[in-house]
């Protein structure tokens, strides 16, 4: 009974201010990962999925490449490839790069990057790729250049259309962040693993950051879901 009772009062000091300031610091980590990651990825998906969209195999098959391999291995292959691999590269503790790989959270933010630029690339490829001929047509009849009718007509039109893909992207990437705890990033899970090897409660350690990440989450796809409601509008039938 008194072993049980000294269990219990253990358990209930789990969260101390201590292991919920690690929690906090592991919250900012991993939003910082997936924000940067997610905004650099956008940008260049957004040009490699035009540049893929002209059909040129000088350009569009390099990039069909990259998002071929970086879509079709692991997530965690491609952190450890890129981790442990730039040390190997000859010469290159001698340059500045290495200030920034020596630091694990750079080389997590080029993987996390180079993924998510893979998918959102498919993604505004295909909503591109469907983009309805009479809406070219017209833009020719205007006069407009490819160009023009690119960046008025058709990113525009396929970037709504992309919003419900995207919005699943950005959630399996903030969950993909799980993984930078192997290569010592504190992140959400990097702070429920040292609090459940500190006080051996697997359950609340996990739940609680189980829990983190679903407010996480909700807000995302709140925030897509109120964007969706505002750039979609012109879909819904008038009452």
């Amino acid at each position: 009974m008194d072993n049980w009772l000294d269990s219990l009062l253990s358990q209930n000091k789990i969260f101390t201010a201590d292991t919920l300031f690690m929690y906090w610091d592991g919250f900012v980590a991993t939003v910082q990962l997936s924000v940067i990651s997610l905004l650099v990825g956008l940008l260049l998906a957004v040009v490699l999925a035009v540049l893929r969209s002209t059909r040129k195999p000088i350009l569009s098959w390099p990039i069909y490449l990259f998002c071929y391999v970086f879509r079709g291995t692991p997530l965690l292959i491609q952190l450890y490839i890129i981790y442990y691999g730039i040390t190997y590269v000859d010469g290159i503790q001698e340059t500045f790069w290495w200030e920034w790989f020596k630091n694990p959270f750079y080389p997590a933010l080029l993987a996390f990057t180079l993924n998510t630029c893979a998918y959102t690339t498919e993604i505004l490829y295909g909503a591109i790729s469907e983009t309805d001929h009479r809406e070219l047509e017209a833009a020719r009849a205007y006069g407009m250049s490819w160009w023009t009718s690119m960046h008025r007509v058709v990113l525009p039109g396929a970037i709504r259309r992309s919003l419900p893909a995207y919005a699943n992207e950005v959630v399996l990437l903030l969950q993909s962040t799980s993984i930078a705890s192997v290569i010592t990033i504190i992140d959400i899970t990097g702070a429920a693993q040292n609090t459940y090897s500190r006080h051996y409660a697997p359950f609340e350690a996990f739940i609680f950051a189980a829990c983190l990440y679903l407010v996480i989450t909700f807000t995302i796809l709140y925030g897509f879901r109120r964007l969706e409601s505002r750039l979609l509008a012109y879909t819904r039938p008038r009452q």
